[in-house]
Order: structure tokens, then sequence, then C-alpha cells
């Protein structure tokens, strides 16, 4: 079933297993908000079948690579004392305050990471610190691309101010934009952009 969450109260109000399209509108009206509820859709054959895929809410991926999982132990005077999981409890509870999903993921294997961000280019933005493939993944840059998801780049240590080979980024030049050396607070301002990315983005679309 899914639940329908009442903005007013703050708790999920009923339990349905089906919400026809003109339903959903109905309850937009009365400020009810819904997640994860699967609308029919038309398929060429002109049936009706309902699309696991659909959500009313935005979502934002947080796709952290290789050695990310080490922060908290990992050299914390040039990368913190944050570990990965506090990144993503802070980044998740930011962004539903503003209503939106939160999608997080990490790993060593640059193959894992281009299959998990293949498997969500359903995604509205994503938060992206690619960790060492910055400087080395054609195919990681290649499937950011191939997914068309607006992202932006962000590092928690200035790379400028490092070894020079960590100066050349395969990102920065398809990024919105790009956090640089700020630390964990990068993350959070990466997220209050995105959030504002996609407000804006559904206020120009409403208007259209």
């Amino acid at each position: 079933g899914t639940y329908l969450f009442d903005e007013k109260h703050q708790q999920f109000k009923s339990q349905i297993t089906c919400i026809l399209p003109e339903q959903a509108l109905s309850l937009a009206d009365k400020n009810i908000k819904f997640q994860n509820v699967h609308l029919p859709r038309k398929t060429s054959t002109g049936d009706s079948h309902f699309s696991t895929n659909y959500s009313a809410m935005p979502t934002v991926l947080l796709l952290n690579g290789p050695n990310l999982n080490l922060l908290g132990t990992r050299e914390p005077e040039i990368y913190g004392s944050t570990t990965l999981t506090e990144i993503e409890e802070q980044v998740s509870a930011s962004l539903r305050e503003r209503n939106i999903e939160c999608e997080t993921f990490q790993s060593n294997s640059e193959g894992e990471i281009i299959d998990w961000l293949h498997l969500h280019r359903e995604a509205d933005f994503l938060l992206l610190n690619p960790g060492a493939l910055t400087h080395t993944s054609v195919g990681l840059r290649d499937a950011v691309l191939g997914v068309e998801i607006p992202f932006l780049e962000i590092h928690l240590s200035n790379v400028h101010q490092r070894e020079e080979f960590r100066h050349c980024s395969y990102f920065s030049d398809i990024a919105v934009g790009a956090l640089v050396g700020l630390g964990v607070k990068g993350y959070l301002l990466a997220t209050q952009f995105a959030a504002d990315f996609l407000e804006q983005k559904g206020t120009s679309a409403a208007n259209n």
C-alpha cells in the first residue's frame, strides 16, 4: 500500500493501494503530499499499467566515490573528523525539510558506482564527490553525461592546494557548479543549492 502524508498534522494519514490521476490532483489541492504513488500509465498498446518508478517528491542523489567510506579516520587534518554516515544523515535531513527524497551511495568500485547511477537515472539532481575518480575516470564522466542529471561536484579539501595531479577534474566542465575546500559545509551548501534549483525548476515548469 501507499501512505498519504498530511503536511498540516505532520503524520501519515491513510493507506491506499492505488490512486487515480484526478484523485491525485484533488489531494494536491488539499495540501496533502504523497510519495511512492503508483499512477496508471498508458502503454503503446493503449493498456493501463502501473508505474513502479513514479514519486510525487523530487529525488536528489548523494554519490561518493572511493575511500570516502574512511571519512572520520582517514587523514582528519585534511578531510575532517565527520564520518560519511553523518554527512549522509545531515544531507538527507536537510532535504526532507524541503520535501525532497534523498538516495545515498558510496563504493570503492568504479563499476558499481556507474551501475548505481544508471539505475537511478530518473533522479532530479546529483551531489557528486567522485573522490580519486575525479582525476581518472572517463567512464564515470560518460555515465554522468549519459544519465543527464544536473549535478554539483563536491570536494572536502581544496584540491588545487594539493598535488598537481589533483588539479585536473573530469567533471568540473560539465557540472552546474563545484564546491571545493569547504569541508562538510560544502555538502550542506550543495544540498541547499539543489533544493533551490529544484524549487525554481518546479516553479518554471508550472508557469510554462
